[in-house]
């Protein structure tokens, strides 16, 4: 069976979605911050797969969040370590990994807010290892999956900047509309946000209530090229 390859997999999270940081928004209080559980079918170019997100406490307000995506051919992973620093989210390291078939690549980020930059360094290239000036607020892309449903809920504006991948990148997110979506086999009303960058679009619904998005669509040229799907949260 075919699978997600590994760009496509970083588009999915860290890119538009799933993640950056917020221009001059302060993040939700720490009590806000839950552990959970939530599981994704993804679908790209017709090819399955499943995902599955996790937020674990990692001690005094440390967080570490993960996507696994997982199938016969390939195994997918990352995870950002965060620390909610006087009501802001801040990461502080990162991890990207990959197996496809019998290639393997692994990358790593540190986010040193003492220093004030951040810098990758592993399978990246070398004008891509950083040192990256960091900005109060500043999130990586994968927080971006939080960032969007908690922000959305308070009423703020869906403006970040993130800090990924060796480089700096304005966000921002219009909401586009209310949508039913499925969850689980049950049809929720969603809010629908949406993104574009030059022939690439990126759509998010978030439902209520729920701590990840419901559904991230992402299109090339018009057409579809990713869509995931929450099944469950727990």
């Amino acid at each position: 069976m075919k699978t997600l390859d590994k760009t496509m997999f970083r588009s999915i999270t860290r890119k538009p979605l799933l993640a950056a940081a917020l221009l001059a928004i302060a993040s939700a209080p720490a009590l806000a911050v839950k552990p959970f559980t939530a599981d994704y079918s993804a679908n790209y170019m017709g090819l399955q797969g499943n995902g599955t997100m996790t937020l674990a406490a990692s001690g005094s307000d440390r967080w570490t969040y993960t996507l696994n995506i997982r199938s016969s051919l390939a195994q997918l992973t990352q995870s950002t370590v965060f620390e909610d620093h006087d009501g802001q989210w801040r990461p502080l390291s990162g991890n990207d990994s990959s197996v496809l078939l019998v290639r393997k690549k692994n990358k790593s980020a540190s986010y040193d807010w003492g220093r004030g930059e951040a810098r990758w360094s592993g399978d990246v290239k070398a004008d891509r290892s950083g040192p990256v000036k960091l900005h109060a607020g500043d999130l990586d892309a994968m927080l971006v999956n939080l960032a969007i449903p908690r922000d959305l809920a308070a009423g703020k504006p869906l403006n970040y900047r993130m800090v990924d991948d060796g480089r700096a990148k304005a966000l921002s997110y219009q909401v586009a509309g209310k949508e039913i979506v499925t969850v689980g086999g049950k049809a929720q009303q969603a809010t629908k946000v949406s993104r574009s960058d030059g022939n690439k679009q990126t759509i998010v619904w978030v439902v209520d209530g729920l701590p990840v998005p419901a559904r991230i669509l992402q299109r090339k040229d018009g057409k579809d090229e990713v869509d995931l799907r929450l099944n469950s949260v727990r």
